[in-house]
């Protein structure tokens, strides 16, 4: 059973946005988890004080699952490392792992829970999905045991790897993932020998899955919007924000605009590593969102979305991420610029130095035109212009190109691209473009307060990312984010 505070709290977050229930539209949740952790150690704990800290956590889940399924739901995302935590080494986490089948053995562990050895943690998920008749999605781990003959079997003979399970409302084991791109922290894990594009089925659309940082690369995340063409994406993430564009909110909305699909996002919260964001996507921006870095309460969301969104009428057109700042005959004249570093990145910056103006910088490949008009400038606040073309990344290296205004941390130009969390400035315009050498660009817009602009910003089919109406508050940053992924550095596998 949930205990009754955490239950309390999960009510009090909810979220819900729901309409009588049409034959094209599907009810949603996700749940952002304060995970109970195990304390540090680099030697296994017993299975049975493994299971035990694993059933603390999925009794904060089952009450958030009880609670979606009261309120109509019929899916729900839970967070990765959401059951047993982080911070393990290979051998610490072993007594954590269950050896999960491929869905093709049509499973279902509620009934039959001994049929591939012990499962304690399958058998309880799937009877959670059972017993409130919806689809339930989370992240454990797996372990596959190999020998001498396999070349690639690790010393320990068996293989570890980051996993998302998906039961179905009958609890059959439906689809199981094997997260391809490893964070640089996760060593207890290996990569599986080749990316998996994983799909099902559902009466409310088709349905993909990956995990966290995989949202980043071409596989998975591309090949199941492009080639697989999904409807929308399930995201169990354990997510650390890094302003000024790579907040959770910030850019998991904005990569369901830029892909034009479904974004289930389930963060796990833990205010000490800057974990907090979760939401319900789509490709018209966020249906509902939350992002919370002051409490360590959980939170439930809710929403009625487009099971099949490239069929709606709102669905967004086609954009040509260049045209605009490609046509431009003769850029402005040149601007004073200067470099900055964003998570170690060089970045050319050019300050906005006065209420309105029409700017182009350049770096690479890549050049950046704002035209902007500012509500009131603040005397102690500076903003710039910035480009960025390049690598970027330690153990997996990928390609960024990226066009943003962006607030300064303070009037000092040495702090452009260091993290700003409020503003005071608002602006009556602005119209950011870039010549861009893809067509996955991620559009963005966030707020003081780390708040995003439903509705209060359009991409032109012409490329530029333009207010509508001016800001309703004082802004943080406006981006556009684009991956070149043909010049990404070969995966470490």
């Amino acid at each position: 059973m949930l205990p009754s505070q955490p239950l309390l709290q999960a009510g009090l977050c909810a979220l819900t946005v729901l309409q009588a229930l049409a034959s094209d539209t599907f009810i949603a949740a996700v749940y952002e988890h304060a995970v109970i952790v195990p304390d540090p150690t680099d030697e296994p704990v017993s299975p049975k004080d493994a299971l035990a800290l694993m059933n603390k956590n999925m009794d904060v889940l089952e009450g958030a699952i009880k609670e979606a399924a009261q309120q109509g739901a019929h899916i729900i995302v839970t967070p990765e490392d959401g059951i047993y935590g982080w911070k393990f080494t290979r051998e610490s986490i072993y007594p954590y792992l269950e050896d999960i089948p491929d869905p093709v053995e049509n499973w279902i562990p509620c009934t039959d829970p001994s049929r591939f050895g012990p499962a304690p943690v399958q058998e309880r998920l799937s009877c959670m999905a059972r017993n409130n008749s919806i689809y339930v999605v989370a992240n454990i781990g797996d372990k596959k045991l190999c020998n001498s003959s396999d070349p690639g079997c690790p010393s320990d003979g068996r293989y570890q790897y980051n996993t998302d399970v998906v039961f179905d409302p009958e609890g059959k084991l439906v689809a199981r993932y094997h997260k391809y791109n490893l964070f640089r922290s996760e060593t207890q894990f290996n990569y599986p020998k080749e990316p998996e594009a994983v799909t099902f089925e559902t009466p409310f659309g088709k349905f993909g899955i990956f995990t966290c940082f995989d949202i980043l690369f071409h596989e998975p995340a591309v090949v199941l919007v492009s080639k697989m063409q999904v409807d929308t994406v399930l995201f169990p993430t354990a997510w650390m924000n890094v302003l000024p564009f790579l907040t959770a909110i910030e850019f998991h909305s904005a990569w369901a605009m830029g892909m034009g699909v479904n974004l289930l996002s389930a963060n796990t919260h833990n205010i000490s590593f800057a974990m907090t964001g979760n939401g319900l996507f789509t490709p018209e921006g966020p249906a509902a969102y939350h992002y919370d870095s002051g409490t360590e309460e959980g939170c439930l969301l809710l929403a009625e979305l487009s099971a099949r969104p490239r069929l709606s009428p709102t669905y967004p057109p086609a954009v040509n991420w260049s045209l605009y700042a490609t046509s431009i005959k003769k850029f402005p004249g040149e601007n004073y610029t200067f470099s900055g570093s964003i998570r170690q990145d060089i970045f050319t910056f050019s300050e906005l130095r006065h209420k309105s103006g029409n700017y182009t910088i350049c770096q690479g490949d890549l050049c950046c035109h704002l035209v902007y008009q500012m509500s009131s400038k603040s005397e102690n606040e500076v903003y710039v212009l910035g480009a960025f073309d390049g690598l970027h990344g330690s153990l997996i290296k990928y390609h960024w190109q990226i066009c943003t205004l962006l607030k300064c941390k303070s009037t000092d130009l040495d702090t452009c691209g260091q993290p700003v969390e409020t503003a005071q400035t608002k602006f009556e315009m602005f119209s950011l473009s870039g010549t861009f050498g893809t067509n996955y660009v991620f559009p963005e817009v966030l707020y003081s307060g780390v708040q995003l602009a439903p509705g209060e910003f359009e991409m032109l089919r012409d490329g530029r990312l333009k207010s509508k109406h001016g800001t309703s508050k004082p802004l943080i940053t406006v981006t556009l984010f684009g991956r070149l992924y043909e010049k990404d550095l070969p995966h470490p596998l």
